[in-house]
């Protein structure tokens, strides 16, 4: 009896805790978006890298990629819009993390050696347009005067990453792998006059391993199971996206682009693809 009596005194302390008095003698828990407490999020921390030596690289490529927002494999990094559902999109988290000091400084976005490094308030400044309209004025004689527009930035106009990466066979534990070290944002350049589309223009190099931190703590939506979420780090790392190659190392430091276009660069794209899988594979082959 004594037992079912403290079972009930403390099942009724923790209710009291956890609720509130609605005025009308009632009593109402407070709100909470689902039925449970998202405790794992804040504390997700990034797998670090296996160590490598130089004499375990027995084959090495370094590649340039683009991953397409605009396919629906990829569309996670573009969605939400606007932070929904304790989501964001790709670039606001990278933007956030820019703007509050908790990614290392980014670097020019025409070179992709890190050796140019920009400031938080140029950073800031990408995307953003100033400009100047006639409005009548509010007082008479009601002429037009100029009024300065500050246009902010729009996540939405970032429609692609580019990647820079190098594979590579460890011989030591017998693995073909791929080490993301560079990401550029792409966003639409329109012309300021007319209004008409110029092109993808680069915002930023980013440091993957510096921004891994910060990815890892985001979630990305799960289409196959909303309980099961990942992150953004687990969205590169487990490479879960679509992409086309833009440029592998060569002699003559060119894209694809330079000397191909169309279906025939997507072509050569894909031939690279598979030289580096049959390498693996035929690793094995006996």
């Amino acid at each position: 009896m004594r037992k079912l009596v403290l079972l009930l005194t403390l099942g009724f302390v923790s209710l009291s805790a956890l609720a509130q008095n609605d005025g009308t003698g009632g009593v109402t828990l407070e709100p909470r978006d689902g039925f449970y407490d998202k405790i794992h999020g804040d504390n997700r921390r990034v797998v670090p890298y296996p160590h490598m030596r130089e004499s375990d690289v027995t084959e090495a490529w370094r590649v340039w990629r683009e991953i397409d927002f605009r396919e629906k494999v990829n569309q996670v990094f573009y969605y939400p819009l606007t932070p929904t559902n304790g989501r964001k999109n790709y670039i606001e988290i990278l933007r956030t993390g820019i703007l509050t000091d908790l990614i290392v400084t980014p670097f020019n976005s025409e070179n992709d050696d890190f050796k140019v490094q920009l400031t938080t308030s140029d950073f800031a400044k990408i995307g953003t347009r100033r400009d100047t309209q006639w409005v009548p004025s509010p007082d008479p004689p009601y002429e037009p005067v100029q009024k300065i527009i500050d246009e902010p930035f729009k996540p939405d106009a970032v429609k692609a990453v580019r990647l820079k990466e190098d594979w590579f066979f460890d011989r030591q534990r017998s693995v073909m792998e791929c080490r993301i070290i560079g990401m550029l944002p792409m966003m639409q350049q329109f012309n300021a006059s007319t209004g008409d589309f110029e092109g993808m223009v680069g915002m930023a190099w980013i440091y993957f391993p510096q921004a891994r931190h910060v990815m890892a703590r985001e979630e990305v939506y799960n289409i196959k199971n909303y309980a099961q979420r990942i992150t953004f780090d687990d969205l590169f790392m487990k490479r879960m996206f679509s992409s086309r190659i833009l440029k592998v190392d060569n002699v003559h430091d060119r894209y694809i682009s330079d000397y191909t276009t169309g279906l025939d660069a997507l072509l050569v794209g894909e031939e690279i693809k598979e030289q580096i899988f049959l390498f693996e594979h035929d690793m094995w082959e006996q």
